[in-house]
């Protein structure tokens, strides 16, 4: 399991696009590897697909490692680590290590 999902806004902290931040659009966990939007973008040389793509070069969203990425909390917005805490409900909740409130 891992502490960040899809949705989340996360920060890169290493590579050529370390300080960036992006949210989450997937999450690949046999690979240890996540999709953010606008971060580790990649150019392609594609062929034309019949009708139904046409030939170019598109900008492509390549996976990255999850453990080059933060969670930013969406409280204080700073980037933190998280915690888990059973509520009174018996929900389980991630908490910000760095304000302390629900993330």
């Amino acid at each position: 399991m891992f502490k960040i999902r899809r949705d989340d806004t996360v920060e890169v902290m290493k590579g050529r696009d370390r300080g960036k931040r992006g949210k989450v659009r997937q999450i690949l966990p046999n690979k240890n590897r996540a999709v953010v939007a606008d971060v580790n973008v990649m150019k392609k040389h594609v062929k034309p697909g019949g009708q139904a793509r046409q030939a170019g070069i598109i900008d492509l969203e390549v996976p990255i490692q999850i453990a080059n990425l933060a969670l930013v909390c969406s409280k204080c917005g700073k980037r933190t680590r998280v915690s888990f805490r059973v509520m009174e409900d018996g929900a389980k909740g991630r908490v910000c290590k760095v304000c302390g409130e629900l993330t």
